[in-house]
């Protein structure tokens, strides 16, 4: 049931990983070290922009009050007459200029005390307040987001099972409201969509199986009549090739539709025996084909459907067994664990294709040249279709690989559950 031979040394994923990178974003992950969400940032916004209103508040005021300081302290100069002297209160004897000195030295020295303790209580305020702001601000903040925090959970419902639920935000006609608004606009077309795609498949999935099935029946009652011409029975086993075909590409076709979307409702099943059980249903395939099947088969747990599982380790060792060429020919699968994932590995021997025609290999009814495109026994070119729509609904990756020597090496990692 697949699509090409594949060979293609250029890695295919089966879900776009979300690696944008935003300015700034290294830096942030790297100074800080929590997440700076949208409210933290905020918050650390309104409480810089205090700060450095305090800061200049506190800097005008200092200069303010130095002034008044020097205007309201000015003394003017004493003269005294003869040889007149002046007993300071820490005991010095000053003459007439020396007084003067003495006492511009003393309103200096108590006027920068004084400006000193200013700053110093200013700026003890103004941390007090700061602290005071930024709760202030982290509590608007929120206040302000929740609005978003709303629409975010809403969407992480209807990303997991609810295409139903709704943000319905009630408040002001703002910005936040008008965003809401067009994201429950949206939910409501996404879910009148897949809803027509649901009936779509079930209904296609009756109407298409039906007729084929009569025909085929027909068919078979037809080849089993003794009193059949020769030329009947070919006609007969070539028209049930067809229908065969025709059923294969049906069924294709309705899984591929069906396994497009993300998963709702995800199981713990161990790779290996899924790979164990693909491995039975295609050994009398490969025993026909003249291949030989290896595995190494290590317990491996992810998260997800088992029978859409099963599907791509039957996939892929069909499309593996069935464009197997090589007069050694062989396929050998291999499950392990690697980097918290699960990981199934396909490797078979083949002919060296070029990799400029393996490019889409994934896609559907794509077939390398030369390959008799009337045969069932080769599939229908939906294997490797199929088994991306699987994988990506997993949440999962799928690469493929050209092996120097002939042949390939898919591999296909699915999460941990």
């Amino acid at each position: 049931m697949d699509a090409t031979p594949p060979t293609a040394s250029r890695p295919h994923a089966a879900r776009p990983q979300s690696s944008r990178s935003w300015p700034g974003e290294e830096v942030n992950q790297s100074l800080l070290p929590f997440r700076p969400t949208l409210r933290i940032r905020l918050t650390m916004f309104y409480g810089g922009m205090f700060l450095l209103a305090g800061l200049v508040l506190v800097l005008v005021m200092y200069l303010f009050v130095s002034q008044s300081f020097n205007a309201a302290t000015h003394m003017p100069s004493f003269s005294f007459a003869g040889n007149i002297t002046v007993q300071t209160p820490d005991g010095q004897v000053l003459n007439g200029p020396q007084l003067n000195q003495w006492i511009a030295d003393y309103q200096h020295a108590h006027a920068a005390q004084a400006l000193h303790q200013l700053i110093l209580k200013s700026i003890s305020a103004l941390v007090a307040l700061l602290i005071l702001a930024v709760a202030f601000g982290y509590a608007m903040a929120g206040r302000v987001l929740r609005p978003l925090g709303r629409i975010t959970r809403t969407a992480q419902q209807v990303a997991s099972s609810d295409m139903h639920r709704r943000i319905e935000l009630d408040g002001p006609d703002d910005e936040l409201k008008e965003l809401a608004d067009t994201f429950d606009e949206m939910l409501e077309r996404l879910d009148r969509s897949f809803e027509s795609q649901r009936k779509f498949v079930a209904n296609a999935s009756h109407e298409l199986r039906t007729p084929l099935a009569i025909n085929r029946t027909l068919l078979e009652v037809q080849l089993s009549d003794p009193g059949a011409s020769a030329d009947l029975q070919q006609l007969g086993k070539t028209l049930l090739a067809t229908n065969e075909r025709s059923e294969q590409l049906v069924e294709g076709l309705l899984l591929l539709a069906a396994s497009d979307n993300e998963l709702t409702e995800r199981r713990p099943v161990d790779l290996a025996e899924v790979a164990r059980q693909a491995l039975e249903q295609t050994r009398a395939e490969a025993v026909d084909h003249g291949v030989r099947l290896t595995s190494d088969l290590r317990p491996a747990v992810v998260g997800g459907n088992g029978v859409l599982l099963e599907r791509i380790a039957l996939n892929l060792l069909q499309n593996a067994v069935r464009y197997n060429q090589a007069e050694d020919a062989w396929v050998d699968v291999k499950v392990s664990t690697v980097e918290g994932a699960g990981e199934l590995v396909v490797s078979n021997a083949g002919p060296v294709v070029p990799g400029y025609e393996l490019e889409n290999i994934f896609e559907p009814f794509r077939r390398v040249k030369g390959k008799e495109r009337t045969r069932s026994d080769k599939g229908v070119g939906l294997g490797l279709s199929i088994v991306r729509s699987v994988v990506r609904a997993h949440g999962g990756a799928i690469e493929a690989s050209a092996r120097p020597e002939g042949g390939l090496v898919m591999r296909v990692r699915i999460p941990a559950g």
